[in-house]
């Protein structure tokens, strides 16, 4: 084949086009196209095929769509080596303008045509003809396409065409604009001015070429950002004033039969939960359920959030509950208390109001402009729902694979329609629900559930219908709980026009025992999962999903999906692609940030009972003020204990505990109560031991979080755990040195910790402090439960007679308080059994809520203060730092080799 015209046609010491070039593959062909921004931009299909690359620009580019036919004219042919040309042609030479690699890859006949000579003939005759078929094996195309010529508009006018196969589909395949070879957009090739033929030879990207197209990506990134804030702000110029709403409700969708492609409509996630409103509006916020139920007590997360944006706008989104894989959890929602009952997350989609701006009459596009504009990021639990202009059939399929509930369609140029059910917005179910109204429920002989079944109704042409029976999805607790929210509706009388057969035996039972019947006024609404609706409306195998509080039972009607044809023009013979993986679509959702908890118990109700391991504990008098001059209650040392129990509970396992209890706060009466014989609940593990007295106790071990939390709702503000663990009760895991000041300041305590570090580290022993959380600090020596307590006293004996030799007009080593002449005591005698201090991140019953917090030694220096940790403050910091003492419970010392080396280094220390 010549080249004649392709050289005719360019100037090589103008253009690094190439000259020439020949296969070196037996066996394949190859085909590439190349994006080409000349005088107008197109696309230039190439095949490899008789030594040439034959040619074809097609100026919309290749479409998957087999119904679309698109102009392809034939040029001259181009040399093999041009299949890797990407760069600038200068201007004035033919084809000035920007090239990149659009795909490539290789391709053959759809005949079963077998080697790479004998395809090429083949196809050279089926080009004299005017129709080459092929099949490509791309990067970007797949499949069989076909390349005929047209009649009438020319001799070198032919249609490219998409085959019906498995790769057909809608999508719009140019919108992949970047190149296969240097990963560049034909934008950022013409800024870099980058070639990659250079006098007929292949070039490497350069590194500073390459820095120059970063710099140029990152510069039309920024650019669109500024493009759509400016959007943003031109957006709310046009929309009309007008004070905040009041008293409205949300936009709906309406039910559809049917996913649908549609380049007029966008698609997000169908969220699982309680449609909220919230309205922010000079320092005060509204959290609102779609029947202006008051969310603000029940979802305090989200509310305390909102309260700190401070912001001027009418929001619309779903609160939500979120699993591990970031899929909504109704029943978890129903059921939240508090944020120990799971992450709650409100998901934003939409914006009505702004700064005294009605955004209702702009499009859905507009409004979510200004929402992503204004919207803060600074907290995960307040989310935009992620919006994809992309194909709804794919992103059904992909939310079907993920086990979402469903999509929402909605039209990218609708307002929004206060209190209206919209076909501008539908939404297409995977899973089948309905919300269905409590008529009554029923009670079988002999039963010990407080029900059997709940009766179902809704409302059809404004008549009460009879739907069914529920008898599966709520615990014994639930039920419980729901029948004292039946009590105010009970009635003698059927809700119903006519009473249904509400016992009538089904074709597929053989025996059914009749029930009690207890009527209710139609007034509750719950959720129900189904398998399907007979004929005369009932739900075939019902399943309890949780009460819808937020719904009004004359609202509930039955869903009837209207065909998506009735309101879309839906192609119904468009593919999705079934067999892509969901990772496009995965990022529509999101899991929760793994994050300390954050409370237990909610902020309003005085009793809460809880399930914590399994074990319910109940929880009274929360509001009562434990510390009266720092306002900390009841309440709030219950949610610190649940928070911190993951860093405390290490110290707590297996070690039997002295309960110091305060049940009137820090200014009442405390004791301490060591045998909890009797009195511990069933399931609490207890360690029965002889203290020195002779007399048995069971004491209490601190094995979970159950347990901890028990302990606290006996009053038990601090926390006190043996040194020792129940399996090894003489052998203690670590050593402890407690410095206890008299008139000191903590400066001075400080100045002593730092000398018992000076001299445990000058033989070679780690050492771990923390505050003690009243006055004085606690250094911790690991100690592996290899020695007794006997001999880790003695060690501690050495050490602070080494600090007292030091230190001596400061410290004194004797232990009552009257011979201690005011100095400040070096405690080694707790090294004993049994004996307690607070344990690492305990409260103390001090002013200030202080806390016992594990420091690290750098942070031990003048400056230093008590009230630098307390109930208000502790949490952050281990969020910042972590377990600052996990070393405590590492390998012990060599204890004979400690001695031996203080013995040696400090001569005093052998007559210790």
């Amino acid at each position: 084949m010549s080249l004649d015209k392709y050289k005719q046609k360019r100037d090589f010491t103008k253009t690094a086009e190439p000259k020439a070039g020949l296969s070196k593959d037996r066996n394949k062909m190859i085909f590439v196209i190349q994006k080409h921004d000349a005088s107008r931009l197109h696309y230039d299909f190439r095949l490899e095929m008789g030594g040439v690359l034959k040619s074809w620009a097609v100026p919309k580019g290749p479409s998957l769509d087999p119904k679309i036919k698109h102009l392809a004219m034939m040029v001259e042919d181009h040399p093999f080596d041009y299949r890797n040309f990407e760069g600038l042609i200068p201007e004035g030479e033919y084809g000035g303008g920007t090239v990149i690699v659009w795909d490539q890859g290789w391709y053959e006949t759809i005949e079963d045509i077998k080697g790479k000579k004998a395809q090429e003939k083949y196809l050279l005759a089926e080009l004299k003809k005017g129709s080459v078929k092929m099949r490509l094996h791309g990067e970007k195309l797949n499949g069989e396409f076909a390349l005929v010529k047209t009649k009438g508009m020319g001799d070198n006018a032919w249609l490219l065409i998409k085959h019906d196969d498995e790769f057909a589909t809608k999508k719009d395949v140019t919108k992949q604009d970047k190149s296969i070879l240097s990963g560049k957009t034909i934008e950022v090739m013409e800024k870099s001015g980058d070639k990659v033929w250079k006098s007929g030879k292949e070039q490497k990207i350069s590194v500073k070429d390459k820095a120059v197209a970063k710099q140029i990506e990152e510069g039309e990134k920024k650019t669109k950002k500024k493009a759509e804030a400016d959007d943003a702000d031109q957006f709310l110029k046009d929309a009309p004033k007008s004070s905040i709403f009041e008293n409205i409700k949300p936009m709906l969708a309406t039910l559809v039969d049917a996913p649908f492609d549609d380049k007029e409509w966008q698609y997000e996630v169908k969220w699982d939960g309680y449609r909220a409103l919230a309205f922010l509006n000079k320092g005060k916020v509204e959290l609102l359920s779609r029947n202006q139920k008051s969310f603000n007590d029940r979802f305090y997360p989200i509310t305390s959030i909102l309260k700190s944006w401070k912001q001027d706008v009418v929001l619309d989104g779903e609160i939500l509950v979120l699993n591990d894989n970031g899929i909504s959890n109704f029943g978890a929602l129903q059921n939240w208390r508090s944020e120990a009952d799971g992450e709650l997350i409100f998901y934003v989609f939409d914006i009505l109001w702004y700064k005294g701006k009605d955004l209702t009459g702009l499009s859905l596009i507009e409004r979510q402009a200004i929402l992503n504009q204004i919207l803060p990021k600074d907290d995960d639990r307040i989310r935009i729902s992620k919006v994809f202009d992309a194909s709804g059939i794919d992103f059904f399929a992909a939310a079907e694979r993920m086990g979402l509930e469903g999509i929402m369609a909605k039209r990218k140029s609708s307002s929004y329609v206060i209190d209206s059910r919209s076909k501008d917005w539908l939404k297409v179910k995977i899973s089948k629900r309905q919300e269905v109204i409590i008529a009554g429920f029923t009670k079988n002989k002999d039963t010990s559930k407080s029900f059997s079944s709940l009766i179902l109704a809704v409302y059809e042409n404004k008549v009460l219908s009879y739907a069914g029976k529920v008898g599966t999805g709520f615990s014994d607790a639930a039920q419980r709980d729901m029948v004292k929210l039946f009590k105010p509706f009970v009635t003698d009388k059927s809700p119903f026009k006519v009473a249904p057969d509400v016992n009538k035996r089904s074709r597929f039972q053989s025996k059914q025992p009749d029930a009690e019947i207890i009527w209710m006024e139609p007034q509750l609404v719950c959720e129900v999962a189904y398998t399907e609706i007979t004929s005369d409306g009932v739900f075939r195998h019902p399943s309890f999903q949780g009460m819808r509080e937020d719904k009004k039972a004359k609202d509930v009607t039955r869903d009837k999906a209207i065909e998506t044809t009735d309101i879309v023009e839906q192609d119904t013979e468009a593919i999705s692609e079934k067999k892509k993986t969901t990772d496009h679509h995965a990022s529509a959702i999101k899991p929760p940030k793994t994050t300390i908890p954050k409370t237990l118990l909610n902020p309003k109700d005085e009793t809460q009972v809880r399930k914590i391991n399994g074990k319910e504990i109940k929880f009274t008098h929360l509001s009562k003020v434990y510390w009266p001059d720092d306002g900390v209650t009841k309440r709030d040392m219950f949610n610190y204990y649940y928070q911190v129990s993951d860093f405390i509970l290490p110290y707590l396992k297996d070690r039997p505990q002295s309960l110091n209890r305060f049940p009137g706060g820090i200014k009442g009466k405390s004791f301490y109560q060591k045998d909890v014989r009797g009195k511990a609940p069933d399931w609490a593990k207890t360690f029965p031991y002889s203290t020195s007295d002779g007399e048995p106790k069971e004491y209490l071990l601190g094995d979970d979080q159950a347990t901890l939390l028990w302990m606290a709702s006996l009053g038990c503000i601090e926390i006190n755990p043996w040194f020792s663990r129940s399996e090894s009760p003489d052998y203690p895991d670590y050593c402890v040195i407690d410095l206890d000041p008299d008139k000191q300041s903590f400066n001075q305590v400080i100045e002593v910790a730092l000398t018992v570090k000076k001299i445990l580290d000058s033989i070679d022993v780690p050492s771990f402090p923390k505050t003690s959380g009243s006055t004085g600090i606690h250094i911790y020596i690991p100690m592996g439960a290899k020695y007794t307590y006997d001999q880790t006293q003695l060690f501690a004996r050495i050490v602070v007679g080494l600090v007292h030799d030091l230190l001596p007009d400061l410290t004194t080593l004797e232990r009552k308080i009257s011979s201690r002449k005011g100095k400040m005591y070096l405690d080694f005698l707790q090294n004993r059994p049994g004996a307690t201090i607070a344990g690492p991140y305990s409260l103390r019953p001090k002013p200030g809520a202080t806390v016992s917090m594990p420091l690290d030694w750098k942070e031990v220096k003048a400056g230093l203060k008590m009230q630098d940790f307390t109930i208000f403050n502790a949490i952050e910091r281990l969020k910042r730092k972590g377990d600052l003492f996990k070393g405590v419970l590492g390998k012990g010392i060599d204890l004979e080799q400690a001695i031996k080396k203080a013995q040696k280094k400090y001569p005093s220390a052998a007559n210790l």
